[in-house]
């Protein structure tokens, strides 16, 4: 058996190589999120989700949006949102010195669960909350089972237990 020298410095410029790669792929991440983050439309609603046992709810804030410039589809279990908000500058005497609100084109789309039934779907627009109404499917609804309503098992019945080969015989009782 030989002996191998060890070089701390070796594994310190290994160390270092790695680190260096490390961060050259975060640094190259950070500028494609940077350029993606820059192809986002400029106005993005912002959504909430949620369900009882009859029905799920789609809200979307998105005042200052006419009705007449948004779209709704249901294009098999997707659900798309799409509209406009406008700026609308009158240009006589108002310099802008800043704007923070967003405008621009919109599109937000959600996969609804096979719970919903996309026929039965209402929309409604008021006070810039568009409110999109699903009906969940009737055998989707939760059911409760009262104790007592199910199957009765007799005293000769016996349930099958997991584990047990099908065909073998049972060793009978003696009476």
């Amino acid at each position: 058996m030989s002996l191998a020298r060890w070089d701390p410095f070796a594994e310190l410029s290994s160390m270092q190589d790695r680190m260096n790669r490390l961060l050259r792929e975060l640094w190259r991440d950070r500028g494609e999120a940077r350029e993606s983050a820059m192809a986002m439309p400029a106005f993005a609603p912002p959504v909430d989700v949620y369900e009882d046992e009859n029905s799920l709810t789609v809200e979307m804030e998105i005042p200052g949006v006419n009705q007449e410039d948004l779209t709704i589809e249901v294009d098999g279990n997707v659900l798309n949102v799409r509209g406009e908000r406008k700026l609308e500058r009158e240009e006589k005497g108002r310099d802008f010195r800043r704007i923070e609100r967003q405008y621009g084109s919109f599109q937000r789309s959600l996969t609804l669960p096979p719970s919903v039934d996309p026929d039965n779907v209402e929309a409604t627009y008021e006070n810039g909350v568009l409110r999109i109404r699903f009906a969940k499917r009737e055998e989707a609804r939760a059911r409760q089972i009262r104790i007592g309503e199910g199957r009765t098992i007799t005293a000769g019945e016996r349930q099958p237990r997991e584990g047990r080969q099908a065909g073998r015989q049972q060793p009978e009782k003696a009476a």
